[in-house]
C-alpha cells in the first residue's frame, strides 16, 4: 500500500497557526487518522485489499482495490459490492462516535481535554456524513441509489444532492460568520465547493466516456447485421 501526502496540508497548517487554531487542527487530524483506520479495518474484514492512503488537508483517504467482476455479484436487494462499500464508509464516522461515547463514560482526566475530543470527533462524524460526494455521506448515498436505480442514476443523484447541500451550507455559513468571526468556516466551505466542482468535472468526463462507449457498441452491433 502506497502513502501519498498532499502538500497543501502545509498551507492549511500555516493558516491555522496564524489564526491560533493549530492545536485544534492537529487534534482533528489525529482523530481523522483514527477515522480512516476504521475504514481500513472494515475493508480488510470484508476482504478488500488496500491500494493507497493519501494525507490531505482535511484528513486521510484510503482507496481499496476492486475487481470488475465484483460489480456483477448480486444480492437480494442489490449489488453485494455496494453493500460492502456502505459498511466501509460507515465505519469511519462510527469510530468517531464511539470515541465520543468512550470519552463521555470515562471518569478520569485525559491528556487531551474531553471537550476537545468530543468536539473534534463530533465535527468529523457530522462533516463526513454530509451527503456531499466524495465524503462518506455522499458515497453512502451513491451506493444506495446504485443498488436500487443503477450506476448512471447514482452518479446523477449524488451530484445533484451534493450541489444542493453545498448551496444550503453556504447560506447557513454566511449567516453564522456574522455572529462567529472564524476563518475556519470559510476554509471548510471553500474545501466543500472544491470537492463539488471537481466531482462535477469528473462526472462530465464519465458521461462523455459512457456516451462514446455506447456509440461504439451501437456501431459494432450495426456492423454485425
Amino acid at each position: 500500500m502506497s502513502i501519498k501526502i498532499d502538500l497543501r496540508i502545509f498551507l492549511f497548517g500555516i493558516l491555522f497557526f496564524l489564526t491560533k487554531q493549530i492545536e485544534i487542527y492537529a487534534t482533528i487530524m489525529f482523530f481523522a487518522f483514527l477515522h480512516e483506520i476504521g475504514h481500513l479495518c472494515a475493508g480488510l474484514l470484508l476482504g478488500f485489499k488496500p491500494k493507497n492512503m493519501k494525507m490531505t488537508p482535511w484528513g486521510f483517504q484510503i482507496a481499496f482495490k476492486t475487481d470488475i467482476e465484483d460489480y456483477n455479484q448480486k444480492k437480494r436487494q442489490g449489488n453485494e459490492l455496494c453493500m460492502k462499500k456502505i459498511v466501509i464508509y460507515l465505519a469511519g464516522p462510527m469510530i468517531n462516535l464511539f470515541l465520543v461515547l468512550v470519552c463521555l463514560l470515562w471518569k478520569t482526566e485525559l491528556i487531551i481535554p474531553k471537550e476537545t475530543i468530543i468536539y473534534s470527533n463530533l465535527l468529523l462524524a457530522i462533516f463526513n456524513l454530509l451527503p456531499i460526494y466524495p465524503l462518506d455521506g455522499g458515497r453512502i448515498l451513491k451506493e444506495v441509489v446504485h443498488i436500487f436505480r443503477g450506476r448512471k442514476i447514482a452518479y446523477q443523484k449524488s451530484n445533484l444532492i451534493s450541489f444542493i447541500t453545498v448551496i444550503i451550507l453556504t447560506i447557513l455559513t454566511s449567516i453564522l460568520i456574522l455572529y462567529i468571526h472564524n476563518i475556519a468556516f470559510l476554509i471548510i466551505l471553500g474545501y466543500l465547493w472544491y470537492l463539488v466542482i471537481k466531482n462535477q468535472k469528473e462526472y462530465k468526463v464519465y458521461e462523455k466516456t459512457l456516451e462514446l462507449a455506447t456509440q461504439n457498441l451501437n456501431l459494432q452491433t450495426n456492423s454485425l447485421k
